[in-house]
């Protein structure tokens, strides 16, 4: 059953001396109704413990906090139920909602208590070919270098340089630079260079890093709502038209046969607006049925925006109540980027 939009965001007592003037503050930028103000809030992983290469990346402790803060400082309602206040100029106030990328694993397993016990509403939206024992191509680079033996990692012949990885630091601007290089190629050329990668780096590569067809429907048991991610993460906007149509189409019809219910909501892979999805793409998502779209572009959402660009933010911020206030402030404020 989904949840009701008043059956969310009740403060914990106790917290914070802050809160009370945080809320006041909030609802000051974000008074609810047609001056309303959405905040969507973006995540991707939730580790157990902070990851060494990437330490900003959000884990289970760092990601407990900021849902207490969310909890206290917002009104956390289902994206949906969102979608609809924005239509109807009905929001409420401090208005905002969580939302998760791609379908990692850690989702299920180590996020999805943590929302339950401050009773938080998500929306996952999941690339449905990497469910099962995939890997997205990102994460293929992320623990090839991770695993990668010896202090110089020679790619020369496959034309991708080399780089020194004796140290953590060292690693993670490999990864950063190779990442760069691949992103914005065609699927298959990509596909091709990390084969290549492959073929040169002797590692054993994790199969559990997405979820199984099983954690999404124990998501959706859950009460969180599952959204379109496409099936294989491509960038839209460098995807044949008709490519495009069928990863868009077939993601949602895999999603619906693995929970049984519509997919409503659709996630733009990337997300940036003009760069990774274009008009074109925005009409097929309308063309399939879905109530919504949200992009990766900042600021908040209010009555009257494109409801298939919606922008979304994350304040990853171990600064207190007081600093997190400010940054989701700052975002309510911004000129939110659309085509």
């Amino acid at each position: 059953m989904t949840p009701t939009l008043g059956s969310y965001g009740a403060a914990k007592p106790g917290r914070s001396v802050f809160l009370p003037f945080s809320r006041a503050f909030l609802r000051l930028f974000s008074p609810g109704g047609r001056s309303g103000r959405l905040s969507i809030l973006i995540y991707h992983r939730v580790l157990p413990q902070a990851d060494p290469l990437f330490p900003e990346s959000g884990d289970a402790e760092s990601f407990d906090q900021q849902m207490g803060l969310l909890a206290d400082c917002f009104r956390i309602i289902p994206l949906a139920d969102a979608v609809r206040g924005l239509r109807a100029g009905n929001l409420p106030s401090r208005a905002a909602c969580v939302t998760f990328d791609d379908g990692y694993a850690d989702n299920a397993e180590t996020a999805l208590p943590i929302l339950r016990r401050h009773a938080i509403p998500a929306t996952f939206f999941v690339s449905s070919g990497f469910l099962d024992g995939g890997r997205m191509w990102n994460d293929t680079v992320i623990e090839l270098i991770r695993r990668a033996p010896g202090d110089l990692l020679d790619l020369g012949r496959v034309d991708l340089g080399s780089f020194p990885i004796e140290t953590i630091a060292q690693r993670r601007h490999a990864v950063e630079d190779l990442i760069g290089r691949l992103k914005y190629l065609p699927l298959e050329s990509r596909q091709f260079r990390i084969e290549q990668m492959r073929s040169i780096i002797p590692a054993k590569l994790p199969d559990n890093l997405m979820m199984t067809s099983e954690q999404v429907r124990c998501l959706h048991g859950a009460g969180m709502e599952i959204g379109g991610h496409t099936v294989c993460h491509p960038i839209l906007a460098s995807t044949e038209k008709s490519a495009a149509r069928a990863e868009i189409a077939n993601g949602k019809e895999i999603l619906e046969g693995i929970i049984r219910a519509p997919i409503r909501l659709f996630a733009y892979p990337n997300g940036k607006p003009g760069r990774d999805y274009l008009s074109e793409h925005i009409a097929i998502v309308k063309e399939l049925g879905f109530e919504a779209a949200v992009s990766t572009a900042y600021g908040a959402a209010r009555p009257g925006d494109d409801l298939y660009q919606l922008p979304r933010f994350t304040p990853w911020d171990r600064g207190g109540p007081a600093r997190f206030t400010f940054r989701m402030i700052q975002n309510m404020l911004r000129n939110t980027e659309t085509i």
